[in-house]
């Protein structure tokens, strides 16, 4: 009698297992494209001399004189971060000497003490942010012009970065919603409660839509075809049950 409780407890939990297996898995995607209204990169600005103050001195003018020059592109001083500040002690191999003239009373061949030369390097790395990203060359020319080199490329971003990431990820739930229902509908099937759900979400300057229309089967539909330069893509999978 046991042995047939235990049997019909485990055809039970077999069957339950199957019913939540049924379903629908589906994925959905959405692209959602944002024009940047800031941009932001990294500058070096660098300066050497024979002692570090002095060398930091002329580091401190250098830094200046880029505040200037951007001053009338709309870069304020705030907008000019110092991420590091560091100061490099630069020595030269040790050096002797030629031979000098015999004295009277010394060997031949005296030798001169050894002399050794060096100098200090005082380098800046800045963050530069713009808030007209359609300047941000302009800026960049306008930094290497007044001594400072560029440290690296730019990254143009939005201020409510939050919400376009969650407008994306909102779509991409809406598309995969649909498609189930569409499914569903297909098999003879109501959709009932969502089982699990999982996403993935990326920010990008364009590489979507480049691939896309290089590849144009390769995504799901749903995107638009011209957008901004920035690109919130979100990828959703979620599986559903029947009713």
């Amino acid at each position: 009698m046991r042995e047939d409780t235990k049997a019909m407890s485990t055809y039970g939990v077999q069957a339950e297992t199957q019913k939540n297996l049924e379903g629908v898995m589906v994925i959905g995607e959405a692209v959602r494209g944002i024009q940047p209204d800031g941009a932001e990169f990294l500058i070096e600005i660098t300066a050497g001399a024979p002692t570090a103050a002095h060398s930091l001195r002329d580091n401190h003018l250098k830094f200046t004189q880029v505040e200037q020059a951007l001053a009338p592109l709309g870069v304020k001083p705030a907008d000019l971060q110092t991420v590091s500040l560091n100061v490099f002690n630069l020595y030269s191999q040790p050096m002797q000497a030629l031979p000098a003239f015999p004295q009277i009373g010394q060997p031949a061949f005296a030798l001169q003490p050894e002399v050794q030369f060096g100098s200090y390097q005082a380098r800046r790395v800045v963050r530069v942010t713009t808030r007209d990203p359609a300047r941000a060359g302009e800026i960049v020319d306008a930094a290497a012009r007044a001594g400072a080199t560029v440290a690296g490329a730019f990254s143009f971003k939005v201020t409510d970065e939050a919400a376009a990431r969650r407008a994306a990820l909102e779509a991409a739930g809406k598309d995969a919603r649909a498609k189930a229902e569409t499914l569903a509908a297909a098999a003879g099937k109501q959709l009932g409660d969502p089982v699990a759900i999982s996403e993935d979400l990326i920010a990008c300057n364009g590489a979507y839509t480049a691939l896309r229309s290089a590849v144009p089967f390769a995504f799901g539909a749903g995107a638009p075809q011209v957008i901004g330069d920035l690109e919130y893509y979100a990828r959703v999978s979620a599986r559903f049950r029947f009713q």
